[in-house]
């Protein structure tokens, strides 16, 4: 059954091909990609001294306090200036720690002003404790200035660990208790039909972090969309899961990049036909998809030591060959391994589906070959991502 993501890429790819011959069709598709690879996501992320602003960047980052690159953390203001904080692995999406507010002579509009708000798609605010009016009054600017803000309380751990002392202790009725006094003062302060969302930063996986992540992606347009999916933790089955489908998503397209543009031929396996591709360009969509899914070394090392589970543990569960090196030769013998039956198949689906795919240039066999391979290749690594969020969850696999 054929996945809605990559219905739309039919679609989009039929009114391409009704309009014009395959060759412009694949320039199009490569200017599709470099714009892609362009968009930047820039997240101001602002709150009082101490609320836990820069060990939630590090967190969105994959990075922990003391690492390489992190922000840095401290109980009193170590901000002054907006900072900017490049993902290691998506360099175009930039958190930015903004000097804290709160100070006795606060004036939101001013500050906004200060930080540039221009450059910033959407603000997390960030509070520790209760939201104040300062919080409110930001909002309101924010809002003036057309820009998006979500509201986070911070060190929802430690509320936890308090409350976890008393007999009659629940864990989902505190949750609960926190999330409605944060809206009612809110509320009282002003600020109409508030949203919060409960947040422990060092512990992005618990509590609502899924819930901020399903607005700000709502809200967000398609383009800005598909960077924050791939650059946000891999840290819940739910986030692991929309990578996978956001990745679909350009697996037709990519496979008609492949093989229409100038390439090497590879023959297939047990069939006495050849296939013609361009290798570079699959060995750059498959360390994407690495990327993606966390499963790079310094990720799984740092997964250990926040699951408390050995690394080799982690390690165990990783079966795609991909795992090993992501290289020319590798690809080669993926696309060599291929299974001619399912690749014959594939073609014939799709010459059904978009009857133009018969001009190819590079024949309709490898555009189907590039695609089989693809997507077997990304369903193993989302795989494998899932099976090792299993394990680091005390899970069977």
């Amino acid at each position: 059954m054929m996945e809605e993501s990559e219905l739309i890429g039919v679609e989009e790819i039929k009114v391409s091909l009704a309009f014009e011959d395959m060759p412009l069709a694949i320039e199009r598709i490569k200017d599709y990609f470099v714009q892609q690879d362009n968009v930047e996501l820039n997240i101001g992320v602002t709150g009082e001294s101490g609320s836990g602003k820069s060990t939630f960047i590090n967190a969105f980052r994959g990075l922990g306090d003391e690492d390489e690159g992190s922000a840095e953390t401290g109980v009193v203001e170590t901000t002054k200036i907006p900072t900017c904080y490049p993902h290691s692995k998506y360099p175009n999406v930039k958190l930015w720690d903004l000097p804290g507010i709160g100070t006795p002579n606060f004036i939101a509009d001013e500050y906004l002003k200060q930080v540039g708000f221009e450059r910033y798609d959407f603000f997390i605010i960030i509070a520790s404790d209760r939201f104040r009016e300062y919080h409110a009054h930001l909002a309101a600017e924010i809002v003036k200035q057309d820009k998006k803000f979500y509201f986070v309380r911070s060190k929802i751990d430690a509320n936890i660990a308090a409350e976890q002392r008393k007999k009659t202790f629940n864990k989902e009725k505190t949750l609960d208790t926190v999330r409605k006094d944060s809206i009612a003062g809110l509320e009282k302060i002003g600020v109409i039909s508030p949203n919060v969302f409960l947040i422990s930063c060092f512990e992005l996986d618990l509590y609502d972090f899924n819930k901020l992540e399903k607005t700000m992606e709502m809200e967000l347009p398609q383009h800005k969309r598909h960077v924050l999916m791939l650059a946000l933790p891999n840290i819940t089955l739910e986030i692991n899961e929309k990578k996978k489908k956001e990745l679909q998503k350009n697996i037709l397209k990519m496979a008609l990049l492949s093989a229409g543009t100038v390439a090497v031929p590879i023959p297939l396996l047990n069939a006495a036909v050849s296939v013609s591709v361009d290798v570079a360009i699959l060995v750059a969509e498959l360390k994407k998809y690495y990327n993606a899914f966390s499963l790079d070394p310094a990720s799984l090392q740092r997964l250990s030591e926040r699951s408390e589970k050995p690394v080799d543990e982690l390690k165990a569960v990783l079966k795609s060959p991909l795992n090993q090196e992501i290289s020319k030769a590798l690809v080669i013998r993926l696309l060599t391994g291929t299974s001619f039956f399912a690749v014959k198949t594939a073609a014939k689906f799709w010459l059904g589906l978009i009857p133009g795919l018969g001009s190819l240039a590079g024949g309709l066999l490898s555009f189907a070959t590039v695609y089989c391979m693809l997507k077997r290749c990304l369903d193993e690594l989302a795989q494998d991502a899932h099976n090792v969020l299993m394990v680091a969850l005390q899970t069977a696999v």
